[in-house]
């Protein structure tokens, strides 16, 4: 058998519906360049699912890891540590919003939020005036949080969740803060206010009972890149604080340098109580998680070893160190490439080709958050109604593209242009012209049939 065959039926692909399954076997990578086996190449357009960041094969980070091999390759973190891992833990706290203090590490996006879901259910038991009876998450509509129970408890994409909500704890919900699809009587103007008016209703109903909010800052990414108003995140963080409910914040998807800024938190200056780190932590090179904590929540864990107030929960490969010492050079990385200042002259690239796709008739909505980029595609652009999800236009735009040399994978009828932080401008232009002719030729061909 082939690497093809093996590949089609014996590796199982997240996502992926096997039976209709075609094989593409990336072997190799430069920059933003992806080659398959066949030499074929392939520009990045989605950061190998939004983690990497400064390019494949990038000096700096190939080095650090083959340091830190010469040192250790894993230590546990259950009882003991080190120093590479030490070290990154620091250079969070020194990153992070004032106030967070502390780091616990994990594997992946969804075991930080579970990490965060556990350590509020616990703070509110423990701490010096327990209130047990706050037990309760809050999410909004259309949230992604990962796929361990609790984060997609929290979750709010049905077609990934319906199957197992036998499993799953209740979370009340609030409605995404999506520009594009307004409630009936809602401007864009007032859009801030009305949606921050369901989340005071909400909180104010219910707080006693409400253990924390999750959110993810600025953009739901896997929801289909909603982009909120600005102000939510800011007017979320004063609502929680009035009804003392702990705030989430989960930038697994949006955090290091994503949104223009090294972390999404920072562009309406919020400080949550539990903020959720992983996918471009490591630069996209290791599984690498980590949810950092404020001192209040800390030490509600601190006690005898006889009162048990210890946070039971732990991960192998939690702050391993070869992650680590790749992580501490992306975020050196960061600093001697300037690379969120040179990230303005890409992020104003992406409008323009946004502006211009935005014109097609089969577009309904193009959205954007610094490097993150949505086209959404649409059956009637003037009543905003979607192509039934059953059809695959997204994927089938993907294919184009695919074909044309650009790789990408969609969120339904939604388009993402999410490519590594390093991306140049010509490589930028290439994207975006593959992606408008792509558009233009399967809907062309819909309307030919």
């Amino acid at each position: 058998m082939s690497l093809e065959d093996w590949d089609r039926h014996i590796v199982w692909h997240a996502f992926t519906q096997m039976a209709e399954y075609e094989p593409l076997i990336i072997d190799s990578a430069v920059g933003c360049v992806l080659r398959d086996v066949e030499g074929r190449e392939y520009l990045d357009a989605v950061s190998s699912l939004w983690c990497n960041v400064h390019g494949h094969r990038h000096p700096r980070l190939d080095a650090a890891i083959r340091e830190q091999l010469d040192k250790v390759a894993h230590v546990t973190l259950l009882g003991a540590s080190n120093t590479t891992t030490i070290r990154l833990a620091k250079r969070l706290i020194d990153l992070a919003p004032q106030g967070l203090e502390h780091v616990f590490f994990s594997d992946d996006g969804a075991t930080a939020v579970e990490v965060a879901l556990k350590m509020a259910f616990q703070y509110w038991h423990q701490r010096p005036d327990p209130r047990p009876q706050k037990n309760t998450y809050v999410a909004l509509a259309s949230a992604y949080h990962g796929d361990t129970i609790g984060a997609v408890s929290v979750g709010g994409v049905d077609r990934f969740h319906t199957m197992f909500r036998p499993l799953l704890f209740d979370v009340l919900r609030l409605p995404a803060p999506d520009l594009y699809r307004l409630p009936p009587g809602v401007t864009r103007d007032g859009a801030l206010a009305h949606y921050l008016g369901t989340v005071e209703r909400l909180l104010a109903e219910e707080h006693e009972q409400i253990a924390a909010l999750v959110i993810e800052p600025l953009v739901q990414c896997a929801a289909g890149m909603i982009v909120h108003p600005p102000g939510y995140l800011a007017g979320v963080r004063r609502l929680t604080r009035k009804y003392d409910v702990l705030l989430i914040a989960d930038e697994v998807a949006v955090g290091f340098g994503r949104t223009g800024t090294l972390l999404a938190c920072e562009q309406e200056n919020v400080s949550p109580d539990l903020l959720c780190l992983a996918k471009g932590l490591t630069g996209g090179y290791l599984p690498l998680a980590a949810t950092l904590a404020t001192d209040e929540i800390w030490r509600a864990f601190l006690g005898t070893y006889a009162e048990s107030k210890t946070f039971f929960h732990g991960h192998t490969y939690g702050g391993n160190p070869l992650g680590a010492a790749v992580a501490l050079a992306s975020l050196e990385v960061f600093e001697e490439e300037q690379t969120l200042v040179n990230l303005r002259p890409k992020i104003a690239r992406l409008s323009e080709h946004l502006a211009r796709i935005a014109t097609l008739p089969q577009v309904g909505d193009t959205r954007q958050c610094g490097l993150i980029g949505a086209i959404e595609l649409v059956r009637n652009r003037d009543r905003r109604e979607p192509y039934p999800w059953e059809e695959k236009w997204g994927l089938r735009v993907c294919d184009a593209a695919r074909a044309r040399g650009v790789l990408m994978r969609p969120l339904g009828n939604v388009l993402v242009i999410m490519p590594p932080l390093s991306i140049t401008l010509a490589e930028l232009d290439r994207i975006a012209k593959v992606v408008e002719a792509a558009i233009v030729d399967v809907t062309e061909r819909r309307a030919a049939t």
